[in-house]
């Protein structure tokens, strides 16, 4: 493919498939998001000069045929798959690749190239490539990649792919700009299928939902965090980028946006932006980053649901994920419960992992403290060793083409209960996924 002479104007398919977690350990949220790397790509091959079109079939529930119908109507010289149902879900992503394989099985004859994007592909790309059957997989982050296949790939970092019968790994995982990323603006229509408000559960939901970031990266390395291989460094977005993506969510309708920042920091220029919107937001963050006067601006800003990452109920603890926290416990616990009580964020979350170390009478007592102040704490989460993260790497060293199945049943055989949004029993991983390698 990289060797042959390509048109200058193309046609890109960019398919978010229709996602199913049955038997999956995905402890991630099963409603549709807004695809937001889609989005961007989008933005950035039109921008080149290239036609594209967005197939959302989990959003507007498309069987595999109807989806396929869609894409051989388009007759794309590209067909671009995911493996994550969104950026936000990039560091906790359905290990199984089952989903994207049924989609890509359903379009290989319609569908052009076939090019592979996420954090598998990211993390494991020769694997992903040989599972999915194939032409390409970039590596990292993707909507300033895309563009550039339609160029002879030979001269294109971040590929994973086929010439003859050999498969090829050139450069390393890519990380966009974020400075020159621009506003994301969604059709009116597309918009008003979003009546989910990501992580929100304090009142009936009026109104439309969204997703953006603000930033992207995180500038702290917890062993269990996979993104090692994208969404890794951190990069905050421009103020005035920031401002017209929100502004044109609200006139769309929006009342709730969730930022999807791996972790929102405490930025007041950001805070007085948001505020003026006088709109309702969702954050994921680390409380003992906050001060009292930040979390006093973060409640009053709108914020109503707040996800903040503990983790665990010790020092020890902490110490032994990275986590790189300077604060004791009881500080944690009477930060989250000032943004509830005193900031007034209506849902306030500290997150708790399962690392087998705490104590369960401990963990039961924190638990029942913040909830008398009206803070919730979730059941410690069975940790899962994504490939790519720290945890990984300690156990087994870089992720190789078994990655994710090592992983998977390391996972089944730890642990005997998991999550309570998960199956009570996931399937092993080479159960969910068909079976063979597909030909090139």
């Amino acid at each position: 493919m990289c060797s042959l002479q390509l048109k200058e104007a193309m046609r890109f398919s960019l398919i978010n498939p229709p996602w199913t977690f049955d038997s999956s350990i995905y402890f991630g949220c099963r409603e549709p998001h807004l695809p937001l790397e889609y989005g961007y790509s989008q933005a950035l091959l039109e921008q080149s000069g290239h036609d594209v079109q967005i197939v959302d079939a989990q959003l507007d529930h498309l069987a595999l045929s109807q989806m396929a119908a869609q894409v051989r109507a388009f007759r794309p010289d590209f067909t671009v798959v995911t493996t994550a149902p969104s950026y936000l879900f990039w560091r906790c992503p359905p290990p199984e690749l089952r989903v994207p394989q049924e989609t890509i099985n359903a379009v290989r004859d319609v569908g052009g190239t076939i090019v592979a994007v996420g954090p598998h592909a990211s993390t494991t790309p020769r694997g992903t490539l040989e599972k999915l059957g194939a032409d390409v997989a970039i590596m990292g982050e993707c909507e300033e990649v895309l563009p550039r296949l339609t160029e002879d790939w030979r001269g294109v970092d971040s590929l994973c792919y086929r010439e003859g019968n050999n498969i090829l790994t050139q450069g390393g995982t890519y990380a966009s700009n974020l400075s020159t990323l621009p506003a994301l603006h969604w059709p009116a229509e597309v918009i008003r299928k979003h009546a989910h408000h990501h992580h929100r559960f304090d009142t009936a939901i009026k109104g439309l939902g969204a997703e953006m970031e603000t930033s992207r990266g995180c500038p702290y390395h917890c062993t269990f965090c996979a993104k090692e291989n994208f969404r890794n460094t951190f990069r905050r977005r421009p103020l005035d980028v920031i401002a017209e993506e929100l502004d044109g969510l609200v006139s769309n309708g929006v009342t709730y946006v969730y930022f999807i920042d791996e972790i929102f920091l405490p930025f007041r220029d950001v805070l007085e932006l948001i505020r003026e919107r006088s709109i309702n937001f969702g954050i994921q963050t680390r409380i003992d980053l906050w001060n009292e006067d930040m979390i006093h601006l973060l409640g009053a800003a709108g914020c109503v649901s707040i996800e903040a990452g503990v983790e665990s109920i010790t020092e020890e603890g902490r110490s032994r994920l990275d986590k790189k926290c300077k604060v004791s416990t009881s500080e944690i616990s009477r930060r989250l419960i000032l943004a509830k009580e005193s900031a007034g964020v209506a849902f306030v979350q500290g997150n708790l992992l399962d690392s087998q170390d705490d104590d369960p009478l401990e963990i039961k007592a924190w638990r029942e403290d913040l909830l008398s102040h009206g803070v919730w704490s979730n059941q410690p989460v069975p940790l899962f060793p994504y490939p790519g993260s720290p945890d990984y790497t300690r156990l087994w060293g870089p992720p190789d083409d078994r990655a994710w199945e090592r992983a998977h049943e390391f996972y089944l055989g730890r642990f005997e209960t998991f999550s309570d949004i998960q199956e009570p029993r996931p399937a092993p991983l080479v159960q969910l996924e068909l079976s063979g390698k597909r030909d090139a």
